[in-house]
């Protein structure tokens, strides 16, 4: 975990003080299961519910001796209790308490993670209908397509984190799930009834079935929906990284009063926060394969996913819930320019309405191939002008394009002057986008 992008909330949840608190609760469950059975007494019972307690700085000091921490753990907290300590940890094993506990962890922390989600939504939405009639240039590979809306934009990414959202809460309970079935998952020494009692206390649902320790395929589960979540909030940032190019200059990050962007030019306005959240995300995606390489363990069980899961469940945990608030600020305080939009939807001369008017020749009985000829050879015109400096528009304020298509005979003679005029219109390009809105946002 790297400090600097860390939020305290998911932070505690992931200390060493959070890690053996949970495992705590995990004993202490497992004890009154045992009461709820009748095999450990009341008194007993209650005194290790009342009493045990654990210090970390014991737990370390032992673990030096015994190189196992969930044993440097059980004896810290059996020095907190009296003759009742027998009845702590009794009949299960190690992974049976740390995969129980961990499914508390990543419980909560992905219900923080869900909130996160939620709050990103709700400012997608909000930014969607503000900017749903501000006209843009659409863009493939790049270059300008055809107009569109900011708006659309943003509800694209909306929709997209929308999927992302509902695959973390079909995984939220497949997460939430604990074990307590024995050294071998045969359920020898703990009945199955057991299992069920301290899975009701801890709010888990019971694995169907384990071996030693929980599948790790739910794991995998969940960092292959954070990479994808993550793939998704890179795409957001990247987007706004080129609406923020000097060339482009469409919408910008929030530049604070006293912001520095620069050490070396004073002027600088750099899109810093997406650019961070482009490389967040790419740690994020790193923990899928090692997460992955962790379902195949030996047999019933090795502890090769242990070093793993130290850094990869606490790490990619902070490191999201991170990254989303991050985002979440981001898009809240992105200072749009409208007028900018429109002059870059400008910038091409008109070229933008080019497949409008090859759409009308066909209805004249031109062939497609012929239409496109017709359509391309107009357009060419300007591309050369505009290699050359010239100005978008002409004298009269018309777009180049439409002035080299009202000298085409032949295209003036099939679909005539008023059609080719009717062509250059927005509204034709935005008409559908309330219904779009409807879809997306019902």
């Amino acid at each position: 975990m790297v400090e600097r992008y860390a939020r305290e909330e998911m932070k505690k949840l992931w200390d060493m003080q959070a890690k053996y608190n949970a495992w705590l609760e995990v004993e202490k469950a497992v004890v009154k299961a045992w009461n709820k059975l009748g095999f450990i007494p009341d008194e007993d019972c209650q005194k290790i519910i009342q009493n045990a307690k654990f210090n970390i700085d014991r737990i370390d000091e032992i673990e030096k001796i015994t190189k196992h921490d969930l044993i440097a753990f059980t004896t810290s907290v059996a020095e907190s209790l009296g003759e009742e300590s027998r009845f702590v940890h009794y009949g299960i094993t190690s992974s049976d308490c740390i995969d129980t506990a961990v499914a508390l962890q990543m419980r909560d922390s992905l219900k923080i993670i869900i909130e996160d989600i939620e709050k990103l939504l709700c400012v997608l939405k909000d930014k969607s209908y503000q900017y749903k009639d501000t006209l843009m240039v659409g863009r493939s590979h790049g270059i300008h397509g055809e107009p569109i809306t900011f708006g659309l934009v943003i509800a694209i990414w909306y929709d997209e984190i929308k999927r992302h959202l509902e695959s973390l809460l079909h995984t939220l309970p497949i997460i939430a799930t604990g074990a307590i079935s024995g050294a071998m998952g045969n359920m020898a020494h703990t009945p199955i009834e057991l299992e069920e009692l301290v899975c009701e206390e801890l709010n888990l649902n019971p694995a169907k079935i384990s071996n030693q320790v929980i599948q790790r395929d739910s794991y995998a589960r969940l960092m292959s929906d954070f990479a994808l979540l993550a793939s998704s909030c890179e795409k957001i940032a990247v987007a706004i990284r080129h609406f923020q190019r000097t060339e482009v200059y469409e919408a910008e990050e929030f530049f604070s009063k006293g912001q520095k962007g620069s050490s070396a030019m004073p002027h600088k306005r750099n899109p810093i926060l997406s650019e961070n959240i482009t490389g967040l995300c790419r740690m994020i995606r790193s923990y899928t394969i090692p997460a992955m390489e962790n379902v195949a363990l030996w047999h019933e069980r090795d502890i090769s996913h242990s070093s793993v899961e130290r850094f990869i469940l606490p790490d990619s945990f902070i490191t999201t819930d991170f990254m989303l608030n991050r985002l979440k600020d981001l898009i809240q305080n992105l200072v749009v320019y409208p007028e900018n939009m429109l002059k870059n939807l400008n910038l091409t001369g008109g070229l933008v309405f080019s497949q409008r008017i090859l759409l009308e020749l066909p209805k004249q009985g031109v062939s497609r191939e012929d239409s496109y000829k017709i359509v391309q050879r107009n357009a060419m015109k300007v591309w050369q002008d505009l290699q050359q400096g010239k100005s978008s528009l002409n004298e009269k304020g018309e777009s180049l394009y439409l002035q080299y298509l009202l000298q085409d005979e032949e295209l003036v003679k099939l679909i005539g002057v008023d059609a080719i005029k009717k062509c250059f219109d927005y509204s034709y390009y935005t008409k559908n986008v309330d219904k779009i809105f409807a879809r997306v946002f019902a």
